[in-house]
């Protein structure tokens, strides 16, 4: 499959021809299984429901057993107390993650980067390179992008596409970092999940080598 190629003022510099690896079909069974793991297993575990056992107070019977004529109770921890433990509730002990097999997380980002290909929602750009490291030279970079009719609507008040970094560059990082309409992340850590959050995927020749080479293309 060819795309297009194309510099930081906007303009069609050539094409290329992606790897087989970007060809496979959508398999959208796949993709679900290896989506909803990876969500899982971002899931933080904060919902924690005190005890009896983790209550404070109830170190002495609240009153004695006989001839009070009321009930009688053993420690004002108890879940039928006001302030007191809660029974059945969520414990951060709870596992959420999922055990996901490596090649079939790596054909599930294979899978969404040929579908992005197929539906021109992949930018491949010659490469990223700004002066001095400005803000304002990467937004006007993306005000070009924005004149192409396939990707009119990249630019925005949050976050429509995702830049595919080839290496880790603290200065892109910083020069990028403020546009409020993109994602950061380097190439060999991007997931099927970060793919998928992103309408667009921006990426310099140097990402879709790195990414191919990792996907064993």
């Amino acid at each position: 499959m060819e795309v297009e190629v194309y510099n930081q003022q906007g303009k069609s510099i050539g094409s290329m021809e992606l790897p087989k690896v970007f060809e496979l079909p959508w398999n959208a069974d796949l993709v679900h299984q290896v989506v909803t793991s990876q969500m899982a297993n971002r899931r933080p575990v904060v919902a924690h429901a005190k005890g009896r056992g983790e209550v404070r107070g109830g170190g002495r019977k609240p009153w004695r057993q006989k001839g009070t004529g009321r009930a009688r109770h053993g420690s004002i921890r108890s879940p039928i107390w006001k302030g007191g433990g809660v029974t059945h509730g969520p414990r951060k002990e709870k596992i959420f993650k999922r055990k996901i097999n490596k090649k079939m997380a790596a054909r599930a980002l294979a899978t969404v980067f040929a579908a992005k290909a197929r539906d021109q929602e992949l930018l491949v750009t010659e490469g990223l390179a700004f002066p001095k490291s400005k803000a304002k030279e990467a937004a006007k970079m993306f005000s070009h992008f924005a004149k192409v009719k396939a990707f009119r609507d990249i630019v925005g008040k949050e976050p429509r596409a995702l830049v595919l970094l080839p290496g880790a560059s603290p200065e892109m990082r910083r020069t990028l970092r403020n546009l409020p309409y993109l994602e950061l992340v380097e190439a060999r850590n991007v997931t099927a999940i970060d793919a998928l959050n992103r309408r667009y995927i921006v990426a310099p020749k140097a990402s879709i080598e790195i990414l191919a080479k990792r996907l064993g293309s």
